[in-house]
């Protein structure tokens, strides 16, 4: 028996790759979908945001105070223009947001109620709400010290000194922020699931080319049984997936140089029990066809709508609480589920109920498949 899997395997091997199509199917697909998880995520980094300011309060103290805080923020490029630039350029996308002080902002902070004052932008309030944090709270002390010099300029201008030559120090430190590296191995991670189960059902399809064209009735008219030759086509099948899932990892730790937040063992170990459910949903599916027009059928039924539901395409946590719902009995979703919780922080024992989803899958899969293979009584069966 080893001696004809050994055959069976280099043969199936050999015939597979003879073709350099067939490299780039099943290698350069994975690497592909690295690729664009890098375009997708390359420029998602944080940048400075342009913020306009127009100051119709003049040269008031106040307002002139809160003119040179704005330009003091980090993480904002301020420029001051008039109100009909501010317009033109948040409309053209120039600008992100802007800041309008307007006449009477410096009297209004002086009273302790400050009015006067607005902040625009029509990206949404994913940009205005740092510049709204940082003014406001700053507009805020500004306000209580107003109060407490009960709308004197001069007790104000003192206050004011003595608050900004306070010894008290703020010291802020750089980290490297990595979401943005998560995501897109996240992202990419997503792709290959849909590259392997795509690719575990095209190499199970060729025991239906094969009983198409009448190689499998001359296989099963040598010494190798057929339990032999669909266990060959599950090996191929595992090798090939292996080949895939050290490809991409390779090229997204070593090339991109992108931490996937897992060190890369223990991601394959993941990605490796992923594919014996891979290939045991493609024998499903192989079992379940009488020719490879109606796997093909299955495939486009069963893969792509399941990789959608599962999140593999986008995160799933956009989708709708019933979409979820379903998504409880995808195994592609337990996968990346459990990607997403070592990613997190959690240890291996807190997805140990993940991983025995995941291997419950595999052993439900091959059993179906055997069972229906079984059950055959078609002369083209194959066990």
């Amino acid at each position: 028996m080893w001696k004809e899997l050994r055959f069976l395997i280099w043969t199936a091997l050999c015939a597979t790759f003879r073709k350099r199509s067939t490299w780039l199917l099943y290698l350069g697909l994975p690497v592909a979908g690295v690729i664009v998880s890098s375009l997708i995520y390359g420029s998602a980094g944080q940048t400075a945001l342009k913020v306009g300011v127009v100051n119709d309060d003049g040269s008031e103290t106040v307002a002139a105070e809160t003119v040179r805080f704005l330009q003091s923020l980090d993480k904002a490029e301020v420029t001051l223009v008039t109100p009909d630039q501010l317009r033109r350029e948040l409309a053209a996308g120039e600008l992100d947001s802007g800041v309008v002080l307007g006449s009477g902002f410096s009297a209004s902070v002086l009273a302790g109620k400050p009015d006067h004052i607005a902040v625009q932008s029509v990206k949404g309030e994913q940009v205005t709400a740092y510049v709204k944090a940082m003014l406001y709270g700053y507009i805020d002390n500004m306000a209580a010290m107003g109060a407490a010099a009960g709308g004197d300029s001069a007790a104000f201008a003192n206050i004011y000194e003595h608050y900004k030559g306070s010894t008290t120090a703020l010291r802020s430190e750089w980290v490297n922020d990595a979401s943005v590296q998560k995501q897109m191995s996240y992202q990419s991670i997503g792709f290959l699931i849909m590259f392997m189960l795509t690719s575990a059902a095209g190499l199970s399809e060729l025991i239906l080319k094969n009983r198409e064209n009448r190689t499998y009735f001359r296989i099963m008219a040598s010494p190798v049984s057929a339990k032999t030759y669909v266990l060959s086509n599950v090996i191929v099948n595992l090798i090939i997936m292996l080949a895939q899932i050290t490809v991409t990892l390779f090229v997204l730790t070593v090339v991109f140089r992108q931490s996937a937040g897992i060190p890369a063992p223990g991601m394959g170990l993941l990605l490796a029990l992923f594919a014996l459910v891979s290939v045991s949903l493609s024998l499903v599916i192989v079992a379940f066809s009488t020719s490879t027009s109606s796997s093909n059928a299955l495939q486009n039924l069963i893969i792509h709508p399941t990789c959608i539901l599962s999140g593999c395409y986008f995160p799933i946590g956009i989708m709708p609480d019933a979409v979820r719902s379903v998504a409880a009995f995808l195994p592609q979703n337990w996968l990346l589920q459990s990607i997403d919780r070592l990613q997190a922080g959690y240890g291996w024992t807190d997805i140990a109920w993940n991983l025995l989803i995941l291997l419950a899958f595999a052993v439900f899969f091959f059993l179906l498949a055997a069972y229906k293979f079984g059950r055959n009584n078609d002369t083209r069966n194959f066990v």
